[in-house]
């Protein structure tokens, strides 16, 4: 019985060693994790000991790690998914290179990626356009829906994407892959750029950005703001990259992209500064009790949007992949019934669905019911 002790002791060793070493060659080999920052950001005043920071004490995880996979393994929450493909409106490319100076539209394609038509330019937030979600084929988080409004290899010239983080459903490889090379340039908060070098985007066309940088482009402002969040796309680069919110600025319209994070003062501040706006793309969604300081409850989002003096909120962040225990309608519900309490105005288009800023009446039918 002892000897089998030990033969059983050494075999877990011998797959504990393989299972590392090919751990760390697949970190080392796959371009999906993306690259490695070689610059010391200090100089930021938002980098520490080699890792970016939060203003404010912020915790990832709020509980117990075991806590928090007894929660994902054993809280069943109904309608995770919805039973079947959500409504669509599809993107005819040909529309978006018929720019005018005067027109502001806002296209949602899920989650959080939007193409916003602004200032006769084409802005990409956050391109995720890809149906599975992450390295790891098998156990991906799969999209909703078998399409999106618009293939990314469909998408016309883009003048500029905008990063928020680096995480898989913010920063997609096969994405970036398809659409760097009609892109005039991205702009990526500090240390992100170092993915976009490893999946061939020349130097020449990304500008790394921390809070408060702005770059001005024909009519347009683009500007850096905070958030409260973390980075990382393996198990070893936690907070190697920065995160950041975005302002788009003309002289006469102004949106908001929060990216993901937390509630913080820094929603009052940037309303101060750079307010009122007259849409808010507000994070709202994949929110959990155990990570209650990096992502919004959708209260919280409301509130939010309201501290930033926005005169409408979309709620993005939800309705194409399930990341957290709770029903895949629940954020735009409670977010709705709140804005209705606070008497904020919501619209909520259906995947595809145009919101332009000219006055008429938004989408705000209740499509998700």
């Amino acid at each position: 019985m002892r000897k089998l002790f030990k033969t059983t002791g050494k075999l877990l060793l011998i797959l504990l060693a393989v299972l590392l070493v090919a751990g760390v060659a697949f970190a080392q080999l796959s371009p999906q994790l993306g690259g490695t920052p070689k610059q010391d950001y200090s100089a930021s005043g938002h980098f520490q000991d080699g890792k970016f920071i939060n203003p404010i004490a912020t915790s990832v995880m709020t509980g117990s790690t075991l806590k928090m996979v007894q929660h994902m393994l054993f809280n069943k929450t109904p309608d995770k998914k919805p039973p079947g493909p959500l409504p669509m409106q599809f993107l005819d490319s040909l529309t978006i290179t018929q720019k005018s100076p005067d027109l502001v539209r806002v296209t949602w394609f899920g989650h959080s990626a939007s193409l916003v038509e602004i200032a006769g330019q084409n802005i990409l937030l956050d391109p995720m356009l890809s149906i599975k979600m992450g390295p790891i084929g098998g156990v991906a988080p799969t999209r909703y829906n078998p399409r999106v409004p618009i293939a990314a290899e469909q998408l016309p010239a883009i003048d500029a994407v905008l990063i928020s983080h680096d995480h898989y459903d913010h920063l997609d490889y096969q994405t970036v892959l398809k659409i760097k090379d009609k892109t005039k340039h991205f702009y990526v908060p500090l240390g992100a750029g170092a993915h976009l070098l490893r999946w061939g985007v020349p130097a020449a066309k990304i500008t790394e950005v921390t809070w408060g940088d702005s770059v001005q482009l024909p009519g347009l402002t683009l500007i850096s703001t905070p958030t409260r969040h973390f980075s990382g796309r393996g198990l070893t680069n936690r907070n190697s990259t920065f995160w950041t919110s975005w302002v788009l600025k003309t002289p006469a319209k102004r949106l908001f992209y929060s990216g993901d994070g937390g509630y913080g003062p820094h929603f009052q501040q940037i309303g101060a500064q750079y307010g009122p706006f007259d849409l808010a793309l507000m994070e709202c969604g994949q929110y959990d009790a155990q990570w209650a300081e990096i992502h919004m409850r959708p209260e919280q989002s409301v509130q939010a949007a309201l501290d930033l003096r926005a005169r409408v909120m979309q709620p993005v962040h939800w309705a194409a992949f399930t990341e957290a225990n709770h029903a895949w309608n629940d954020p735009v519900k409670r977010a709705w019934a709140e804005a209705a309490r606070r008497q904020l105005p919501l619209t909520t288009p259906e995947l595809g669905q145009p919101v332009v800023l000219d006055g008429r009446p938004l989408p705000q039918q209740q499509w998700w019911q």
